[in-house]
């Protein structure tokens, strides 16, 4: 089969398109027939993570995958269409390929009538702001959210989920993406230059930084007297602030994503009644990887990169 990997890390010209023996499932098997791009594909590919990831190498690229089960496994029989996302914590990337072999818990099935590439862009997002909101912010109905980063992948889809749990959404992003902040659901949307006035405003139970560039310190100036401030981006400060604060009145938390079927199978069901989309940026060829990567790493993506593999 074919498969996107890297031998050292470093930049694009690291990657290589190449043929690798078949896998042998555990339990289950895929034919991706296409693939998500996040921003962490990249960040893990340059080596930022290499203390925890190893240097064991070849390594894989991607999470996020659709496609035909090739076996039958639990309820599911081969030829049904399934999406999902491996465990990106496990290090077990490898969506940008031919063949992904998923645990039970990582992958659930598409809908009727659902674009299986609309439900694989929307797996490991879906998952991250399902699980941040949820699970680790214990949101409430009816609460007031502030998302710094909205229109990227993880924003995107922030913005909807937060919204279908109650939520009155203020979101944060470039002026040329406020229109699609509002169309999926934001109640207010601002730029990055009103960024501090939102800081000091005491106006919100849940800040999530989507785009990474919020500390604590100034971000807790936006939240109330016990706010949630919740982060997808790793590192050993975050982790041990995320213990710390858990017994203060406002938190600092970090969302570390698992993949459950029954998430997955929420985001189903919202996507096959339309009360979430999928917002695509761009989809190129899995042979035009180099250029998906170079669109990925710009930051100027709005929504999703798809890899088209089959």
């Amino acid at each position: 089969m074919r498969a996107l990997q890297y031998d050292g890390y470093g930049g694009i010209d690291r990657l290589q398109l190449r043929q690798v023996p078949d896998l042998r499932p555990r339990g289950a098997l895929v034919r991706v027939s296409v693939a998500a791009l996040n921003p962490k594909d990249a960040v893990f590919r340059k080596g930022k993570f290499k203390a925890i990831s190893g240097r064991g190498f070849p390594k894989g690229c991607g999470v996020d995958f659709a496609g035909r089960l090739e076996t039958n496994t639990g309820q599911l029989r081969a030829g049904e269409l399934v999406f999902g996302a491996l465990h990106e914590w496990t290090f077990s990337r490898g969506s940008l390929a031919e063949l992904v072999a998923p645990a039970p818990e990582e992958f659930a099935r598409v809908p009727e009538g659902v674009d299986p590439a609309h439900a694989a862009s929307l797996a490991l997002v879906g998952l991250t702001a399902l699980q941040a909101f949820r699970d680790v912010a214990r949101m409430q109905a009816g609460a007031k959210v502030l998302i710094n980063g909205a229109s990227g992948g993880v924003g995107t889809a922030s913005v909807q989920i937060a919204r279908l749990l109650g939520a009155e959404v203020t979101t944060v992003s470039s002026e040329g993406t406020h229109a699609l902040c509002r169309e999926l659901g934001a109640h207010e949307t601002a730029g990055y230059q009103q960024l501090g006035a939102l800081e000091r405003s005491g106006r919100f139970d849940v800040v999530f930084d989507v785009f990474g560039n919020l500390h604590f310190k100034k971000a807790r100036g936006a939240l109330k007297p016990r706010g949630v401030f919740v982060s997808t981006v790793p590192s050993g400060a975050r982790v041990v602030r995320d213990v710390l604060t858990r017994w203060s009145k406002q938190q600092e938390r970090l969302v570390v994503v698992k993949p459950r079927r029954a998430d997955l199978d929420q985001l189903a069901g919202w996507l096959a009644r339309q009360e979430l989309r999928a917002v695509i940026d761009s989809q190129f060829a899995l042979e035009d990887y180099a250029a998906a990567f170079a669109r990925l790493e710009s930051k100027k993506a709005h929504g999703k990169i798809l890899i088209t593999v089959a």
